[in-house]
């Protein structure tokens, strides 16, 4: 039978999760991951929109499931368990698709870290820099499973890599909050491996309901690991090492040892996160940037536009390519963009092809090119080449790796602080806004979550647009 000591990679991550401090995080990774939470909480707060189904739903199934009243459903002003909360809150995280991405692990990390953390966090009575705490070690543990499996190898598969890395980051935010030992850590990290789920099915979902689930699950699903292993229930080990592990079950090319690469010394999970300036899935951000300057140099509206055609690396075109989710169809988001109101959250949730002919019309003449050539830099890299086909028979052309809001390009602090007051004023009033930017603005020398929690958690106070 295998034990914990034939386990070095499974090993090596429970104590990494057991002996986490806060202040092992340098400066720059504890500025960069309060950014990080600033615009998530803007991402999760506008989801509770009354107009957007899907933070609706999942906020009364979860009242309808009853609980003890310990830990905030954001927006909606009740408590329920850590359990419920964590996959309440961790579905609208995802809902709006603008919250931060890492563009390389293809990965949705703070729509699963903030959540778990906030409801393990209010479980524990945590301060704010251990809540900060929490959010670095998932991010970064989620991250370094997702580049060690392959994130074009889980898509290949079929598997959504932020639903199923996201489990086992969930786990690890959740183990530090409520302080398993090593041993304890071990069985979280194989109960997560024993929940761990989230294929692409949801792409046939047009609700947009079911693509923001698998982040409420995997959160919900890692915090269970966790207070399960913190009970002593019983769990797997070694899952990362021998046995049925993660790497058969999820990959047919895996590089297990990315797991561990300077481990505790580098924090990509964070540090290389993009904040997304557009409402729709990133790989359409390069694009989005290259049709807007195109519009702007030769101030094109979508009336000018005949013809859009993008070449994108093979390996994702099936995540763009008609798809019937309108957060994840180039033939919507581009020719909303390229409309005078431009292009908003609302957008997900409420179809522009039915109200405005020319978007619909431009959708039907957007046409989607897979690439090989292109595919050699993905996922590193979302090279895509556009080519847009004016009215007057005029071809523009041009292409780009990165976005605004990569690391590479990132957005200015006004910026970043401009789009948090946009997203969270769709749903609060000013004083409620300037109330959760000085709470997070003071995370790390807060004593416990009170006020960051009351802030997200009121009900809506104001009706606008998301933007």
């Amino acid at each position: 039978m295998p034990s914990t000591e034939s386990s070095p990679l499974t090993r090596a991550w429970a104590r990494a999760i057991a002996s986490f401090s806060p202040h092992d995080i340098p400066d720059p990774v504890r500025l960069r991951a309060l950014q990080m939470i600033l615009d998530a909480s803007g991402a999760l707060l506008a989801a509770t929109n009354p107009r957007f189904s899907t933070g609706q739903r999942i906020a009364r199934f979860v009242a309808g499931l009853g609980g003890e009243p310990v830990c905030t459903v954001v927006g909606h002003g009740f408590r329920t368990n850590p359990v419920n909360a964590a996959l309440a809150n961790g579905t609208m995280g995802y809902a709006c698709d603008i919250e931060p991405h890492h563009p390389e692990g293809v990965l949705h990390p703070l729509a699963v870290m903030l959540p778990t953390a906030l409801a393990a966090g209010e479980l524990t009575g945590a301060s704010g820099e251990r809540l900060v705490g929490a959010v670095v070690l998932g991010c970064e543990l989620e991250y370094r499973l997702s580049m060690a499996l392959g994130p074009v190898e889980q898509y290949d598969l079929g598997f959504h890599p932020s639903a199923v890395t996201g489990c086992f980051g969930a786990a690890a935010a959740a183990g530090f909050l409520v302080g398993l030992d090593e041993e304890k850590a071990m069985r979280a990290l194989g109960l997560a491996a024993c929940q761990a789920s989230g294929t692409m099915a949801w792409e046939s979902d047009a609700t947009e309901n079911s693509r923001p689930f698998q982040m409420g699950v995997a959160a919900r699903n890692g915090i269970t690991a966790a207070m399960l292993a913190g009970q002593d229930f019983g769990g797997p080990i070694g899952v990362f090492d021998h046995g049925h592990t993660v790497f058969r079950a999820f990959s047919r090319k895996a590089d297990p040892h990315f797991l561990v690469r300077d481990l505790g010394s580098r924090f990509d999970g964070i540090m290389e996160l993009a904040i997304k300036p557009y409402s729709s899935v990133s790989f359409l951000h390069p694009a989005l940037d290259l049709l807007l300057g195109i519009a702007s140099r030769e101030r094109l509206g979508i009336a000018d536009v005949a013809a859009i055609t993008l070449r994108f690396p093979s390996s994702g075109t099936h995540c763009i390519d008609a798809n019937p989710l309108k957060s994840h169809s180039a033939q919507y988001i581009l020719p909303v963009a390229l409309t005078a109101r431009g292009l908003s959250v609302a957008d997900l949730f409420e179809d522009r092809r039915l109200a405005d002919p020319a978007v619909a019309e431009l959708g039907r003449n957007v046409s989607v090119i897979a690439d090989d050539e292109l595919d050699r830099g993905f996922p590193d890299a979302y090279d895509s080449v556009i080519e847009v086909t004016t009215r007057d028979g005029r071809r523009l052309r041009g292409q780009t790796s990165i976005a605004r809001g990569y690391p590479e390009a990132p957005l200015s602090e006004a910026e970043v602080l401009a789009k948090f007051r946009t997203l969270a004023g769709t749903v609060a009033n000013p004083a409620r806004i300037e109330a959760l930017h000085a709470a997070i603005a003071g995370l790390w020398q807060a004593p416990d979550l009170s006020a960051y929690a009351a802030a997200m958690g009121a009900r809506p106070d104001a009706a606008g647009e998301a933007g």
